[in-house]
């Protein structure tokens, strides 16, 4: 039926979309700079300034003004403030600001565009027939899609996040301001014009208030997508409690991915009701009586004035004492958890201001050859990063080993008779449980299947997540099951289960590996104190294996980080001198 199609050749898309985007950053690397810069600023600034104001004065400030907006209507203002005290209580309010503040942005930006957009399609049929495609592709485009152009086009941080989540929430505001302006009466547009109206008194006397219901629901759709956006962004750095929920889903810590998705559902609520409070018609605005709520207002702008000056006495407290900063970047295996955080942790206490933030494999590699991120400890070299090293190789400084011995293989329970890949025949249902899509040792393992054959045996690799193995693991260990996973050493497991890596005479996992430090090209030269630093980190499989299992024992990252340099401190001085 389709036999037409073969007749002709495949069509590049692939290729076109890469060299479109390879052309933009080519030629447009500048003004890609610049909106980084200045976005970058807006944002430090904004989330700086929010997070400067005292905890207790931003809960109780927020709790009067939803008090003042719903008046006797006390579920809101009742949640609002037990919600936000359960955030700070639980360590997120920083994660919550940042999180405010790229959803206020993106969809602030939303609005600007979208809400002229939307009145353009309305006046406009021609504009309307190529806009309402373009929304469709837009709406129905996987959300991941949209951050490896803002990866391309901005590097790592909150500027490719917001350009990811505009993108992803812009439509519901174009199309229901389109909506909203055609679904004014006629009637009432014949007579604004019959009394002479111009088109500008017409739109904002007649059009734009009748259309305002329609307007804030789709601006209220696009909050809410923003929202939603937050978790993905964190995939490119965006800060937020969205690094929160990732780790807790690649790890399978179903108690900090509900602590996370719980402070978000919080804002969300807030937010929602707030922009619904807000979204008042011309007959509710005539039912209101302004004479009797004038203390309202100077209520609203007492508790305003108190924050901002709060803010204020903050910043001009608070002292800075950092010696340098420092950019650190790193994937969230378990093993990168440990040493990046307690590299950080040693750093923070030797004066130095540590930004360490979790990326996806390929990208942590981009972020430090293009001078977006100062280093990361987490090279697995020669061969689980060799891909990854050999694009990069002229970009980056190797600035050391700071562990060896690491190894990866295949991985199953001591109480499973098989001891090599080749002796593989139906156990574990003909399926090995890998990690994440693209990681080296997932590589591996679908190496070995034609390495030794085994894949047109049946075998299949079935990627997962670091965390989603580790609990497929415990399962079948706990059942005494059979069970072939994705394993590196050093890692937590096997100093919590009777291990064993399965033989690998094809070498289809490489030999032995170490765990090396790369950096940005020019870091010896700009930071040469903390290269230094960078360069002189070294420690132990053991003592990675530590840190690493009081984190599965339930320390956060950096408690176990802090615990292993107070027992360990003679080494950790040693990297400083």
């Amino acid at each position: 039926m389709f036999f037409l199609a073969d007749l002709f050749p495949k069509l590049p898309l692939g290729p076109w979309v890469d060299s479109g985007v390879d052309w933009l950053t080519d030629h447009l690397s500048g003004l890609f700079d610049a909106i980084q810069s200045s976005g970058n600023v807006v944002m430090d600034t904004m989330t700086g300034a929010l997070s400067a104001i005292p905890v207790w004065l931003f809960i109780i400030g927020i709790t009067i003004f939803s008090i003042l907006m719903f008046g006797k209507k006390w579920g809101v203002p009742f949640f609002t403030f037990i919600g936000l005290l359960i955030v700070e209580n639980q360590g997120l309010w920083s994660d919550l600001m940042s999180t405010f503040t790229l959803v206020i942005i993106s969809s602030l930006i939303s609005v600007i565009i979208g809400v002229p957009l939307g009145i353009w399609m309305a006046k406009n049929e021609t504009v309307n027939k190529i806009i309402q495609p373009i929304l469709d592709f837009m709406q129905t485009m996987p959300a991941f899609v949209y951050l490896i152009p803002a990866v391309a086009f901005f590097g790592i941080g909150v500027v490719p996040g917001v350009f990811a989540s505009v993108i992803f929430a812009l439509p519901p505001t174009v199309r229901m301001s389109n909506l909203g302006i055609r679904q004014v009466p006629n009637d009432l547009v014949e007579a604004a014009d019959s009394f002479g109206s111009t088109g500008k008194q017409k739109l904002f006397k007649v059009e734009l208030p009748l259309a305002q219901g329609t307007i804030f629901s789709g601006i209220n759709q696009t909050l809410m997508l923003a929202l939603s956006m937050v978790v993905i962004a964190s995939m490119i750095g965006a800060p937020g409690l969205g690094r929160g929920v990732l780790s807790a889903v690649q790890n399978a810590d179903i108690g900090k991915g509900f602590v996370n998705g719980f402070s978000l559902v919080v804002l969300a609520i807030i937010i929602d009701r707030f922009t619904q409070k807000l979204n008042r018609t011309p007959a509710d605005k005539a039912a209101a009586e302004p004479a009797k709520h004038h203390w309202k207002g100077w209520t609203a702008l007492a508790v305003v004035v108190a924050m901002i000056g709060g803010g204020v006495v903050t910043s001009l407290t608070s002292g800075n004492s950092q010696k340098e900063s420092i950019k650190l970047v790193y994937v969230q295996w378990d093993s990168e958890v440990a040493s990046s955080n307690v590299l950080a942790q040693a750093m923070r206490q030797h004066g130095y201001e540590v930004d360490l933030t979790p990326l996806d494999n390929s990208i942590m590699w981009q972020s430090v050859a293009n001078g977006q991120a100062d280093a990361s400890v987490s090279a697995w070299l020669p061969t689980t990063h060799g891909a990854q090293y050999k694009k990069y190789k002229n970009d980056i400084d190797i600035a050391g080993t700071n562990l060896k011995g690491a190894k990866t293989g295949l991985v199953v329970p001591k109480y499973m008779d098989v001891d090599s890949i080749a002796d593989l025949q139906d156990q574990a249902g003909k399926k090995v449980t890998a990690i994440e899509p693209g990681a080296g040792v997932t590589k591996g393992a679908e190496k070995a299947m034609k390495d030794y054959g085994i894949g047109d045996q049946g075998w299949k690799v079935t990627p997962s997540s670091s965390g989603a193995m580790a609990v497929a693991l415990g399962k079948a260990i706990k059942a005494k099951q059979d069970i072939v996973v994705t394993g590196w050493e050093p890692h937590w497991m096997f100093q919590k289960y009777d291990l064993k890596y399965l033989e690998d005479p094809k070498k289809s996992f490489g030999s032995t590996e170490s765990i090396d430090t790369m950096t940005r090209k020019d870091l010896k030269q700009d930071k040469p104190d903390a290269y230094k630093v960078l360069k002189n980190f070294k420690w132990t499989k053991e003592d990675m294996g530590e840190v690493m299992l009081d984190i599965e024992n339930g320390k956060s990252a950096k408690k176990a980080a802090n615990t292993w340099i107070k027992n360990n401190q003679s080494k950790v001085d040693a990297w400083f001198k």
